[in-house]
Order: structure tokens, then sequence, then C-alpha cells
């Protein structure tokens, strides 16, 4: 069942909770997207179905994002988003229904800095992260203090993100992986290839936050 919740002041969110939850997983959205993405509302879902709860927030005010929208200001601002995404990190950690549940994050675009912000900052509450198309490398210096089991998801078609993912791949210390999906692209529109993606980040969680024996995911 989902519900729309304020996770801070002016931040809205989706918050959905499956029958008997195993974990919760937080969305980190970026570059003008918001709780209503349908690729991340995509991932969202089939987190859901493997028993995952699973928070889609805002991180950007109504105002802020009619701002942003002209002149662009905030997407970038990743010290911003960051502590945004720790704030939904820790209202997630205080709802009732998750109590004592292991937390993940999940950041697409620039939100996957800032899921990877707030892994290095709640180090006792993140205990995995993946990042779909998204812009790692933007978490600079934060990068090697990331201890969660870290996930790069990139399309195979894209050529620069895939390589701004490899740097800050080199940067982290942490259990990582790149995985490159064939045959897509950044937004990851192409049939087959967006499910993919659900299915790599499934399994991500499953393994690092509720321990599940199942195969890492291997390389095409």
């Amino acid at each position: 069942m989902e519900r729309e919740v304020e996770v801070g002041p002016g931040l809205m969110g989706t918050w959905g909770v499956p029958f008997r939850p195993r974990g919760v997983v937080v969305f980190a959205h970026g570059s003008g997207s918001s709780r209503h993405s349908p690729r991340n509302r995509q991932v969202a879902a089939a987190l859901q179905d493997a028993g995952f709860a699973t928070l889609l927030a805002d991180l950007l005010t109504a105002r802020e994002d009619a701002v942003d929208r002209v002149t662009r200001e905030h997407r970038f601002d990743i010290p911003l988003l960051g502590g945004r995404t720790v704030d939904a990190v820790r209202w997630a950690v205080a709802q009732r229904e998750v109590s004592g549940l292991p937390i993940g994050t999940f950041g697409a675009s620039t939100g996957a800095a800032a899921a990877l912000i707030a892994a290095a900052e709640e180090p006792g509450l993140v205990g995995a992260v993946v990042s779909r198309g998204g812009r790692p490398d933007l978490a600079g210096d934060v990068l090697p203090r990331v201890r969660a089991p870290t996930l790069l998801l990139v399309g195979g078609f894209d050529d620069q993100v895939i390589q701004l993912n490899r740097m800050a791949l080199a940067r982290l210390t942490c259990e990582k992986k790149l995985f490159i999906v064939p045959g897509a692209t950044h937004l990851f529109e192409e049939p087959g290839t967006l499910e993919r993606v659900s299915d790599l980040a499934t399994a991500w969680f499953q393994r690092w936050l509720v321990g599940a024996m199942i195969p890492e995911p291997a390389a095409p």
C-alpha cells in the first residue's frame, strides 16, 4: 500500500510498504526529477514485489523546484541533495512499520551522488547503494568514506557516463561493482532494459540488506 507523506518541511514523498517488509529502499532523484519519476516508480514497484518498503521523496520543495526549472541552480547542488537524502533516510528509520529493518539507497542521475552521501553520513543506517545512470563522481571526496556495498548501473550506449562511473568506482573503497546494461541509453528507455535494472537492484539489495544467498550480478 502506498500513501503520500511529508518527509520534511515542504518535502513530499510516496511511502510504500508491502506485507511483512524485509527492508527499506530510499530513492534519491536528480536532474529535475521528483517522486513521480515513472522510471523510479517502476523500480520501486519491483522492489515492493520483492518485499522492500520504498520511499520516493522529493529532494526539492515546490518553490525550489519552480526556481530550478528556470535557473537549474538546485539540481547540481549536491550538498543540498545529499542532506535531503540523509533526512529522508532518517524519516524512514523512524517509521514504526519498518522498525529495525535494514535500509538501502537508490540514486538516479545526480541523485546517485546524494545516495552515496547519505551512505557516508549514516554508515550505521545505510547498508547498500544502487545507482542507475547516475553521477556518483559528483560525490567527490565523500566516495572513499562510503562503506555500504555499491552497485553502479550504466547503459551500454551511455559512453560519457560510463567513464564517469569508472572514475567513481576507482575512488570507492567499499564492496563495489560496475554493471553495464547492454543496449541501454542514459534513460533506459529501450525494451527490457529498465526491467534488467530492477532485477539487478533487487538482487543487490537482497544480497547486502537481507543476506539472501544469490549470485552476484555477472558482467555480460
